[in-house]
């Protein structure tokens, strides 16, 4: 089988599984996904979240992050890795939205990607959640993962992979490409189950 007609077949198959896949960190403000997915790097999902119930109820406008103790920062999102870090990135990038960009998240990977801790599947993930744009496909752990087990590249280097999926996959649905991928090595295929998770369509 070539790898286009792979790849045709696992989007077909993990669009049965996951028809309408979203992103799952919690937010109610573009901002607050953004800064999200800032805490996200190195971290689950699931802690950002419980991290985020607290301090999005404590920190509501865009300038709370900016007038914030940095200290106190820290503290509120001391328990997921890298904090220190994470907070002095949000703060900067709060300061830089408010700033340069009265508060709107811009629309392009470009402007998104100089945002202090913002990298590129940063961008990907937060303009395809806001604005169902798609400028290349987020490459998280689980992505870079599957894709090199799905023999969907032969690349390590999360640039060159997302090169390689971009080419596979329709750019219209790059974004949850990107999610599909994610949740299904998050609940089926994670990496502790090695090959126990494996799509059937490629056995």
């Amino acid at each position: 089988m070539d790898i286009q007609n792979r790849a045709r077949l696992i989007n077909e198959y993990l669009k049965e599984v996951f028809p309408n896949p979203k992103c799952e960190l919690n937010y109610t403000q573009p901002f607050e996904l953004l800064f999200a997915v800032i805490m996200s790097a190195q971290t689950t999902d699931k802690q950002v979240n419980k991290v985020t119930e607290k301090l999005f109820q404590k920190y509501t406008k865009l300038e709370d992050y900016i007038k914030a103790d940095l200290d106190e920062l820290m503290e509120d999102i001391s328990s997921i890795g890298l904090y220190r870090g994470k907070a002095k990135n949000i703060q900067k990038t709060a300061g830089l939205l408010h700033e340069k960009y009265n508060g709107e998240i811009p629309k392009t990977v470009k402007e998104i990607v100089q945002f202090p801790g913002a990298a590129r599947k940063t961008a990907n993930v937060v303009l395809w959640e806001l604005y169902r744009l798609a400028e290349g496909i987020a490459v998280d752990t689980h992505v870079k993962r599957l894709a090199g087990q799905l023999n969907l590249t032969e690349h390590t280097d999360v640039k060159k992979i997302e090169q390689d999926l971009m080419g596979l996959f329709p750019q219209e649905e790059w974004g949850d490409v990107s999610h599909r991928f994610i949740l299904y090595g998050r609940y089926y295929w994670p990496a502790r189950k090695e090959d126990t998770g494996k799509l059937s369509i490629i056995s």
